[in-house]
């Protein structure tokens, strides 16, 4: 019975109808309403492994909670037990080994201010209140990424809890197999306490240069192929990004660094769009870095309804644009695009669980709304919009899947890279206890 597992926990052990445990169940999108059996406040590595024995103990299903920010709301497990790491999130810099530990319930503003007041940061994404251990699982893009590759490459170590209760400490010399699975593979393998990342030198200053549209579809198309063609091999300490808000369309980049040299590819980039006779609002507007990686914390705010689709684009051919940019039905979500390449592409494909380095453009269509009587309406919306791209995908971010199910996980993973997953997760959770995430299956004897 959950006393016992309160006998034996240091952190908070929540009931249905106990003071806080509808705030503990509450996560990021407001369509996940689960009524977990029990939830575990771990304020400790200890508390995690009694978590994890009690749910085997009584067969019961296990989510982890950090930031709470997965679409899916995994995090909640109906009738089961919720882990929340809230509770452990220091993170520590020592700025001489220019290292950062960052407890498993930490989030990436935390990550960012220590880091940052030692001159420091590692690559991380971009809204300060997610969760760095849902987001460097499945790989962490983030504004620093193609200059630094992807947070789960700067990771050195991970502590986690196993299926069986253990605590281990993964890294390239120990446990091996599971220091690659964990950069990448998701939640699959255990629940990482803690996170060791490599810092760098980063100043602080960037910029953002947007570039709004008011066009028809063939101007919008024949800017946007301009907005592409310069982004080809550009700087690495810009991150080429675009967004669609219902009929806006809004081309630009992400700098950090020196905003004199990101003002100068700013007027290069104005130059290209307004040479297409398009009428332009430029909005270029430098940032602190800590600015920046706060800048849609309000908009990517808490209690809305949401539902997402994802891509990604190994190119972003004339036929793609045209694509994205057919947008004359219904209801349909807004799109956000980022380029990858530069350092991400640096490392091999064979070297992290995350295998997508050739991925050039990552395609999200997202929708929030309020009413639950939209549920259905919006989601179909963004399902028959994202299906219209299907052809031209070359697989998906596990970060951004929803309710993709199991094809959705063969997106993410090539079949190479999924047949290891299989039989490291056989190694380390051959019972499957850790299925609430976009799940990897044991592979059978």
């Amino acid at each position: 019975m959950a006393h016992t597992l309160r006998e034996r926990a240091d952190g908070l052990v929540l009931e249905p109808g106990d003071d806080g445990y509808d705030e503990a169940r509450t996560v990021w999108n407001a369509m996940i309403d689960r009524r977990p059996r029990v939830i575990v406040r771990c304020a400790t590595s200890h508390d995690v492994s009694e978590a994890v024995r009690y749910a085997a103990a009584n067969d019961l299903p296990i989510g982890v909670r950090c930031g709470g920010h997965a679409i899916s709301g995994h995090a909640v497990p109906e009738d089961g037990v919720m882990i929340d790491l809230r509770p452990m999130s220091t993170v520590t810099v020592d700025p001489v080994a220019r290292r950062a530990r960052a407890q498993g319930g930490a989030l990436l503003g935390t990550l960012d201010r220590a880091a940052q007041a030692h001159g420091l940061a590692t690559t991380a994404g971009n809204v300060s209140h997610t969760g760095v251990g849902g987001l460097t699982l499945g790989g962490g893009m983030g504004w620093l990424a193609r200059r630094l590759g992807l947070a789960c490459d700067n990771v050195t170590s991970f502590e986690l809890v196993t299926a069986s209760g253990e605590v281990l400490r993964a890294d390239a010399g120990h446990h091996p197999d599971l220091f690659w699975a964990l950069r990448g593979g998701g939640g699959n393998f255990g629940v990482v306490t803690e996170f060791e990342f490599d810092l760098s030198p980063e100043p602080g200053a960037a910029l953002s240069a947007e570039f709004r549209l008011a066009a028809d579809a063939d101007a919008a198309a024949t800017a946007m192929r301009r907005w592409r063609d310069l982004g080809v091999g550009v700087d690495r300490r810009a991150t080429w990004n675009a967004t669609i808000d219902g009929p806006n369309l809004s081309l630009g980049f992400v700098w950090v660094g020196d905003p004199v040299d990101g003002t100068a590819l700013a007027d290069r980039l104005d130059r290209q769009l307004s040479a297409t006779g398009v009428q332009l609002e430029r909005v270029v507007q430098p940032l602190t870095y800590l600015e920046l990686q706060t800048r849609e914390d309000d908009v990517e705010g808490h209690a809305w309804r949401r539902y997402w689709k994802g891509h990604y684009f190994t190119e972003l051919g004339d036929s793609v644009i045209d694509a994205i940019l057919a947008r004359d039905a219904a209801d349909l979500p807004n799109v956000s695009l980022q380029a990858y390449g530069g350092a991400i592409a640096d490392v091999a494909a064979a070297d992290t669980a995350f295998a997508r380095r050739r991925t050039a453009y990552e395609f999200v269509a997202a929708r929030k709304w309020e009413d639950p009587a939209d549920d259905e309406r919006f989601m179909a919306a963004a399902r028959r919009y994202a299906s219209t791209l299907d052809q031209y995908a070359d697989g998906a971010y596990v970060n951004a899947l929803s309710d993709d199910g199991a094809p959705g996980v063969r997106r993410a993973y090539p079949e190479p890279h999924l047949t290891r997953l299989s039989e490291i997760k056989r190694t380390y959770d051959p019972a499957n206890r850790f299925h609430l995430n976009h799940n990897i299956a044991p592979a059978t004897r």
